[in-house]
């Protein structure tokens, strides 16, 4: 959600911001602005509603500015409008500000300081830059000193940007609970919601943690608590390829990603593989895990989704009890927990709100905890105890594809380290066993057309359908669900297929069409059953199965795979069906309406 791109002392301002702002599309927005500047009397802002096309269009010939902040808004407080967009101007115009975030209080303090304020926009984000004005001229403080005291009456989330007129060779930043980020260049600097933003400029970045106030020149970085105590950091060097952020010959990222599967499978394989030959993770981290009377999974959206295969996965190979958790319900209404909790932490950015305040929370009562993420130095890769990295390369699309079978597979390798440390008789090859289905997903995506050739038959005029499934598979179809409807816009539930007769098979009605997933042995005749009943309510079904629990007529048959595993290949024709969906109605596929990419506010 949200974009910030800032540079101060830049040959080309407007080329790095607009090239930051194009490279930060995949997190959503519906509006998009400008502030370049040399001095006071030399300086534009400019806004537009849509696209960057339309900023970039609006800005070709400024090419001579050396400073300047950049956003990408997502609405939160007031429609998309031009006004609305960022960033925003005090009231005198001396200061210009960008900003990701909610502010909770920002009523309360448009109340108690600016009655005398005409806004011009509905958002929270005007409140702080005419209070870090308010101070500055009411109380004759310094920008910084303004902009501390400001930052100090603000509650909720954030991350700024801010300019001073009076100041043309200084850019201010802060953060809590947003991300942001400081790139450090040759004779300039920079601020970025991700580095891929700026990584063509810098691969050197700072962190920047909660509530600190940061003072960049072109030649400088001073990173400060609110309290004025100077902070140290070292830089870290950002290991993105930037030809990872190119679409390169493909017509979407989702489809350049859905491809990039049976590679990062492996890349997990060889990541994980320590000096014996055996798929690990660190020691002590197996060694905390098994101090634990139960695992708590908490996630949201796909990762969630995840999450439940990682349960049985985690159930299964090493005996551990598991519980699923919606983050943003956990954040608030926390279950009653063992005496000894572990908790996992699913987030493909390591930014997401929802899980970051769960984090929180199990951290202020001293749990244990383990990220597996696809950031390294994101937040909640920070502030647990453990991390796993997906090692996925960068997602841009806003569907997630090789981000969640990452996520699997991590899983998997941490269920089998838990499972031969803790002496468990050992049921298959794991390492063997993954890299079978990575060669099986390339046989998958090697058939696009005829899945193609499928949803053009089953799907191309209905509102709304349905995937069913049992055990892994109604796992799978949670996620199926989730990736039609959010990139083709048809309504699309999942259900477990044993559920139907207990209440919605009343939905089924001539013409609907119904998705099965059917893998395992136990349960295929019972969801055959299940088929059966939605045909006979005049549904239109389509079976995707493993071959060996395949009968002729199915849709798509998948090659065997150990079952424990086979979400891995299943999810991977459902990605299709959702992308072919989606680009038959003519749609964006890469950005959703209504979406983004990295949820950083709640």
């Amino acid at each position: 959600m949200c974009g910030i791109v800032g540079v101060i002392g830049h040959k080309n301002a407007q080329s790095v911001i607009i090239n930051g702002l194009e490279k930060l599309e995949y997190r959503g927005y519906d509006s998009a602005g400008m502030f370049l500047t040399n001095n006071e009397e030399d300086s534009q802002l400019t806004k537009v509603v849509g696209r960057i096309e339309g900023l970039k269009e609006a800005t070709k010939d400024q090419v001579n500015f050396k400073t300047g902040i950049g956003h990408t808004r997502w609405a939160t407080h007031g429609p998309a409008t031009k006004d609305n967009a960022h960033p925003h101007v005090s009231q005198s115009g001396r200061f210009t500000i960008v900003h990701n975030g909610v502010i909770e209080n920002y009523q309360e303090l448009r109340e108690k300081y600016l009655k005398d304020v005409t806004f011009k926009s509905q958002t929270d984000t005007e409140v702080i830059v005419n209070l870090v004005e308010y101070f500055a001229l009411k109380e004759d403080l310094t920008a910084k000193e303004a902009f501390r005291k400001a930052l100090k009456e603000v509650k909720g989330s954030y991350a700024l940007g801010l300019l001073d007129n009076e100041e043309p060779g200084v850019l201010y930043a802060a953060k809590n609970k947003s991300p942001l980020l400081i790139g450090v260049g040759e004779d300039f600097n920079v601020i970025c919601s991700d580095a891929m933003a700026t990584i063509n400029e810098t691969d050197q970045y700072l962190e920047i943690k909660d509530k600190e106030l940061i003072t960049l020149t072109a030649n400088s970085v001073e990173i400060e608590t609110l309290d004025g105590e100077k902070v140290e950091r070292m830089a870290y060097t950002a290991e993105l390829d930037a030809n990872d952020l190119e679409k390169g010959t493909y017509p979407h990222f989702m489809l350049k990603e859905m491809d990039e599967q049976p590679a990062v499978l492996r890349r997990i394989i060889k990541e994980y593989t320590n000096e014996a030959g055996e798929l690990a993770v660190p020691q002590e981290l197996i060694a905390e895990i098994k101090q634990a009377e139960r695992i708590y999974v908490v996630a949201c959206g796909t990762s969630y989704h995840a999450g439940w295969v990682g349960k049985e996965l985690l159930e299964s190979l090493a005996h551990i009890p598991v519980e699923v958790f919606l983050a943003s319900e956990f954040s608030y209404n926390q279950p009653l927990l063992v005496e000894k909790p572990f908790f996992i932490f699913l987030t493909q950015s390591g930014e997401t709100a929802d899980s970051r305040q769960a984090l929180v929370k199990v951290n202020e009562q001293n749990y244990p905890s383990l990220t597996i993420t696809n950031v390294k130095g994101s937040t909640l890769s920070r502030e647990a105890n453990h991390t796993l990295l997906l090692h996925a390369g960068p997602e841009i699309a806003v569907a997630s594809t090789k981000a969640y079978t990452a996520q699997m597979t991590v899983m998997a390798i941490l269920a089998e380290s838990l499972r031969r440390e803790k002496g468990i008789e050992k049921s298959f090859d794991m390492a063997h066993e993954l890299g079978v289905i990575a060669t099986v997903i390339e046989g998958i995506l090697s058939d696009k057309e005829d899945i193609h050739e499928i949803v053009k038959k089953e799907l191309a005029d209905t509102r709304n359908a349905f995937y069913i499934g049992r055990h892994m598979d109604y796992y799978v179809a949670m996620e199926a669900a989730l990736k039609l409807k959010e990139i083709s816009y048809i309504q699309t539930e999942s259900f477990a297929a044993g559920e139907l007769k207990h209440g919605t098979i009343a939905l089924i009605e001539e013409g609907t069409p119904v998705i099965a997933l059917i893998n395992e042995d136990n349960v295929a005749s019972h969801t055959r059953g299940n088929i059966q009943e939605v045909k006979a309510r005049g549904a239109r079904t389509m079976v995707v199965a493993m071959e060996k629990n395949a009968i002729e007529g199915d849709d798509v048959v998948i090659s065997n795979v150990e079952e424990m595993l086979s979400p891995l290949t299943t999810v991977v024709v459902t990605q299709l069906i959702a992308y072919y969906a989606s680009l038959d109605r003519g749609l964006d596929v890469d950005k959703p309406r209504n979406l983004a990419k990295s949820v950083t506010v709640e």
